[in-house]
């Protein structure tokens, strides 16, 4: 079985959204060993100077994503009556297809905000369906304690650990996807079998990994070349890592600001639908 290796290490970088929030972003909207993901943003902080303007409504077109919290909460709320409050260790998972506006306001606890959102891709066939929601909290999310003490946590899909599958709450986004979340002290070492038509990549938020004899560090993010099995070693005190695998999307990427097409003229479409109030009407 061939085991995945690392094959390119790209570092976050300091970036801010919504009204002013402080984020690590990491992107790949052009590089095609990212699909079907397109950026993961961490937020991180215990000053709520950094986060409390949150993210006020906003729009869009061509994407889902996936919200996960380590600690700290969500309040989520969109143009289709979706109201919901995101808690420590739970995700939220929104498509928005042909449209959606909604707001994330985060609520911070014990002095502590950590999560990350996750911007996944839609194929052509799907950037025009209905919006959808779905939140899952942490008692919902599956986990197992593994024999040297580290956790897994499985979000969306499902992963295969010494022959049991552990399969997430998610199971319908827009193409297959496997999300998890490994924490680990130093010395744990965790293997699977991925599918290997899925592309994989690792972003690490805490401590530092080894993958076959290369490192990755905290604020890192490493893409992984294909292969069916995966051997992570934690070589930190405290190790989390996000995995993320899934079938690529073999389509043009076209994006500008909330919105992800496949030409020029659909993401002009998007800007001209939202000045217009069309956003989120059905198609007629």
């Amino acid at each position: 079985m061939a085991i995945r290796r690392i094959k390119q290490i790209i570092a976050s970088h300091p970036s801010a959204d919504g009204d002013g929030v402080k984020i690590q972003r990491v992107h790949g909207f052009n590089d095609a060993q990212f699909s079907p993901f397109l950026m993961i943003d961490e937020l991180k902080s215990e000053s709520p100077d950094d986060y409390i303007g949150g993210f006020p409504p906003h729009p869009h077109r061509g994407i889902e994503t996936l919200t996960y919290m380590l600690s700290g909460h969500f309040q989520h709320q969109d143009h289709m009556g979706n109201t919901g409050e995101l808690r420590d260790g739970g995700a939220q998972w929104m498509s928005a297809g042909r449209g959606v506006i909604h707001s994330e306001m985060p609520v911070m606890t014990e002095g502590n905000l950590h999560g990350f959102q996750i911007w996944i891709n839609l194929p052509a066939a799907k950037k025009m369906q209905p919006a959808q929601y779905h939140d899952f909290q942490s008692d919902v999310i599956t986990e197992k304690a593994l024999a040297d003490n580290s956790l897994i946590r499985v979000i969306a899909g499902d992963l295969t650990i010494k022959g049991e599958t552990l399969i997430g709450p998610l199971q319908q986004t827009g193409v297959p996807t496997t999300i998890a979340n490994w924490q680990a002290g130093k010395g744990a070492h965790f293997s699977s079998c991925l599918n290997p038509d899925f592309q994989a990549i690792i972003y690490v938020y805490q401590g530092a990994i080894e993958i076959e004899g290369t490192t990755a560090k905290a604020g890192e993010l490493a893409i992984l070349d294909h292969g069916e099995g995966l051997a992570i070693d934690a070589v930190s005190e405290q190790t989390g890592i996000l995995l993320l695998s899934g079938i690529p999307i073999h389509e043009p990427v076209v994006h500008y600001g909330p919105f992800v097409m496949n030409s020029m003229d659909e993401i002009e479409q998007a800007i001209s639908d939202y000045q217009q109030g069309k956003l989120v009407t059905p198609e007629s």
